[in-house]
């Protein structure tokens, strides 16, 4: 086993393991300091009873990630097993990952201060995600993660756009990934067992490549989710918060853009674009229909919810067609060996 393998195995483990072991504390903390889930009057009713949960849960995993990187990062040099340059892109996806979290936390706390499900307005959470993701590709690009060349999967093609228009489309699928990931979460367990099967996609990218960094950054992304869902999955014990999904939604885009690859987000990431999707085919034909409705009721697994399926159900059937369309990429999307 070479020591990419082994550094992601390592990532993987203490990620879950230091996840796993926070659980309980976070969730009781969090209870200490009433930070609980207020449900959106407009939202489904059947959710009430989920009024008060913990919220900001995603505490817990980012921890677990962010210490896992760390761990394998010390490891690495003291043992002289790949050089800090070879890891630099995972910890740029941290940083990335973390800056969307601190924004997702933001908004959290302005929605306990308020006790609503409002916090930061829509323009000024778009304001701050449009300037991270700036000077995320901007260090990739400096740090060689990135060049202008943008890989179309499936087809195996490549085309060059210029830097600043490199910059506006790279802007818009990272902040676009990460609103849809953050309306993802909207079930027990949802955005999560999405997430873990593209973190395990990318893992497996991250390997085949020779980017050590992203390997271990995707592999602690998915052992902590695993050790997550074990508290999350329904019944939910605790929520992730805006704070947790907004995280993801980084992660989930900085890892696309340092493989180089993030128009592979559209099969691995259909779910989150579907999600996303159905609220703007909702409100577009409520609008020019004047009330009518396309879904019962959007994000399209409140529509599924409507239709008599249970969360479960929705989840692992969501997160079934996210794992399909992985080995689907992975298989057929002739994914680039950059060594």
């Amino acid at each position: 086993m070479d020591a990419n393998n082994l550094l992601a195995l390592l990532a993987a483990v203490a990620a879950f393991a230091v996840t796993a072991v926070l659980a309980k504390p976070v969730i009781h903390w969090l209870r200490r300091m009433k930070f609980g889930q207020k449900i959106l009057e407009i939202g489904p009713k059947w959710h009430m009873n989920k009024q008060n949960i913990p919220t900001m849960g995603g505490f817990m995993f980012i921890i677990g990630i962010t210490a896992a990187v760390l761990a394998c990062l010390a490891v690495a040099q003291a043992g002289a097993m790949a050089p800090f340059a070879r890891l630099l892109p995972g910890v740029v996806v941290l940083g990335l990952a973390l800056a969307y979290g601190l924004v997702g936390m933001v908004d959290d706390l302005a929605k306990i201060k308020k006790k609503q499900n409002a916090g930061l307005t829509p323009l000024q959470k778009l304001i701050l995600q449009i300037v991270v993701s700036a000077v995320f590709i901007t260090v990739l690009r400096i740090t060689g993660g990135v060049d202008t060349a943008v890989w179309v999967p499936f087809a195996n093609v490549s085309f060059e756009i210029p830097w600043i228009v490199y910059i506006i489309f790279a802007a818009f699928i990272i902040v676009g990934a990460d609103n849809a990931v953050n309306l993802t979460d909207g079930l027990d367990g949802l955005a999560a067992g999405v997430t873990l099967p593209v973190a395990l996609f990318f893992t497996a990218v991250g390997l085949r490549q020779g980017n050590g960094g992203v390997a271990v950054f995707a592999a602690a992304l998915a052992g902590a989710l695993a050790a997550f869902l074990i508290f999350n999955f329904h019944p939910a014990k605790v929520f992730m918060g805006d704070t947790g999904s907004l995280f993801l939604g980084g992660a989930v885009a900085g890892l696309a853009f340092a493989c180089d690859m993030p128009l592979i987000l559209i099969p691995v990431g259909i779910i989150y674009i579907w999600e996303t999707l159905s609220v703007i085919i909702q409100v577009t034909y409520f609008k020019i229909s004047h009330g009518k409705r396309v879904f019962k009721m959007a994000p399209f697994h409140h529509h599924m919810e409507m239709c008599g399926w249970g969360e479960r159900k929705i989840v692992l059937t969501f997160a079934a067609v996210t794992a399909v369309l992985c080995v689907a990429a992975w298989c057929f999307g002739v994914v680039p060996h950059v060594a």
